[in-house]
């Protein structure tokens, strides 16, 4: 009884709006970002949901919250760094802090840029601008990047939730060829996916597409 009363006793941890965002993002991340509710957050966090609205506005505001939350684990490198390797450093890093968040990706579009999704643009944007890309190259530049990054990434987490069963008997049908003479350049790349470490030959598919896309912009550059 009296360590039931002693951890009665024990202050508990004030509510803030970082411990609610946080207890969001891991909330998010273990069971999906349908899973997120106010109710439910508030039982996490052991509080009552009304509770939440002293620091959050609403559901929207939450989920704005976290997608800022999620753009903030982006690293930004110096700007003394040459232009190729500050945007590979920030778009790798961004991948990878997306792919932590998968819910993150799907909902950047549809929330209000917050102070780290605007220092990640502005930082990426003056990647271009300082390299001496024209204001409309830049533009241009700014969206295929962040097309590339997402799209790669919205691939990956693709994959991931691929029922590798059905993909086995589906791949299983390429293997015996039945497919070949029709098919003979996807049945190949089907037996790739069948024997990755053949494959990739310690290639990182997206690094490489990456620095295509730099090599490319580089050269509109350079003939601007």
């Amino acid at each position: 009884m009296a360590r039931q009363i002693e951890s009665d006793a024990r202050p508990r941890i004030p509510l803030s709006k970082e411990r609610v965002l946080k207890a969001a993002v891991a909330l998010a991340d273990e069971e999906g970002i349908e899973a997120l509710s106010m109710r439910r957050l508030a039982d996490e966090l052991g509080v009552k949901a009304m509770s939440l609205y002293n620091h959050v506005a609403n559901k929207d505001d939450l989920l704005d919250g976290i997608v800022d939350a999620a753009y903030g684990e982006i690293v930004v490198p110096s700007a003394d760094a040459d232009w190729k390797i500050q945007i590979r450093e920030i778009a790798i890093s961004a991948h990878e802090a997306l792919l932590r968040h998968p819910w993150a990706s799907g909902l950047q579009m549809r929330q209000r840029p917050g102070l780290a999704r605007l220092r990640y643009g502005d930082a990426l944007l003056g990647c271009f601008r300082n390299a001496g890309f024209s204001k409309d190259l830049t533009y241009h530049a700014y969206h295929i990047i962040e097309s590339y990054i997402l799209g790669f990434t919205f691939q990956v987490l693709s994959y991931q939730n691929v029922d590798m069963e059905q993909f086995t008997d589906i791949a299983a049908s390429f293997m015996r060829g039945e497919f070949l003479a029709e098919y003979p350049h996807f049945t190949e790349h089907v037996r790739q996916h069948m024997e990755p470490e053949l494959a990739h030959d310690d290639v990182n598919a997206y690094e490489l597409g990456l620095d295509l896309l730099l090599d490319g912009l580089e050269r509109l550059r350079d003939a601007d």
